[in-house]
Formats: structure tokens, sequence, C-alpha cells
């Protein structure tokens, strides 16, 4: 049993890291942020086994970690005002052309890794951007002034 809580614990702290150091898909890591990841691994093993190398440990803690995972994604799913505070929210990061300071401080956004993002579009010029949101997953959505008539409105506000 104090595998399990052990492994209860761990993963709330894994979760809250991974929330703290950003939005960053597995493709965008920096080196760190992979390395930081690789180890908190083994860290983890023995901070929840206690140097441990039983099968049975080792299957236990893994199965605490993958059932917690489902619990957090049922959650989601079943009460969706929980998404938020489990996956984060949209944040507008350009509005008609500028780049909001406030927020990409707080996600550490530089510009340049937004200018990059916005030429891998197709998008010459941050003044062409009418609203850019940084999802959830890392990802960034442009909108730019010329898109056609009937396009979706967002509903996102920052």
């Amino acid at each position: 049993m104090e595998i399990v809580i052990r492994a209860v614990v761990m993963f709330l702290f894994l979760w809250a890291v991974t929330r703290a150091v950003g939005r960053s898909t597995l493709g965008e890591l920096s080196t760190f942020e992979l390395l930081l990841y690789v180890t908190m691994g083994d860290l983890i093993q023995q901070a929840v086994t206690q140097q441990d190398y039983s099968v049975t440990s080792g299957v236990l803690a893994i199965s605490v970690f993958a059932v917690l995972t489902v619990v957090l994604n049922w959650t989601q799913w079943r009460f969706p005002r929980t998404r938020p505070v489990i996956n984060g929210k949209p944040l507008v990061i350009v509005r008609d052309g500028e780049i909001l300071p406030t927020p990409t401080r707080q996600q550490r956004l530089s510009t340049a890794d937004l200018l990059a993002t916005a030429r891998q579009q197709g998008i010459r010029s941050i003044a062409d951007v009418e609203l850019a949101v940084l999802e959830a997953d890392g990802k960034v959505s442009f909108f730019t002034h010329n898109e056609p008539e009937g396009a979706p409105e967002t509903g996102i506000s920052s």
C-alpha cells in the first residue's frame, strides 16, 4: 500500500511540474526540458519504489500512474469545467497584429519563436495576424485579417 501512496504523490508532483514548465509539445522540447523529463523518470522510480527492484513494485507503480491518467481523462470528459485546471486554457497572444507581452512572458514564449511559428504557417508579418491563440497543447493557431467570410469565431477572450 505504501507504493500506491508514493505513486499517487509522485504522479501529482509530476503533473504539477509539467504544468509549470510550460506548454511545449514533445517535438518542441528544449534540450534542458528533455533532460529534465528523462531524469525525472529515474528519480521518480527511486522515490516511488525506495530502490525496490521487484517486478511487483514496478508493475504496481506503473499501474497507479496509468489509473491516475485514465481518471484525469475521465474527469475532464465527465466534468468539462475541470478541463482548464487539468489541461490549461487557450491564451490569446496576438491581437490585431500586436504581440501581447503579458501572456507571452507568462508562458515564456519568445518573440523569435512566435515569429518562426508564424512563418512556418505561411504568415509573412505579424501585422497580418488578427488573432493568435496559444492552445493548451502548446501549438499556436493563427487567424489572419484576410480569412474568408463565415469563418468560425473562436469565442476566446484574453
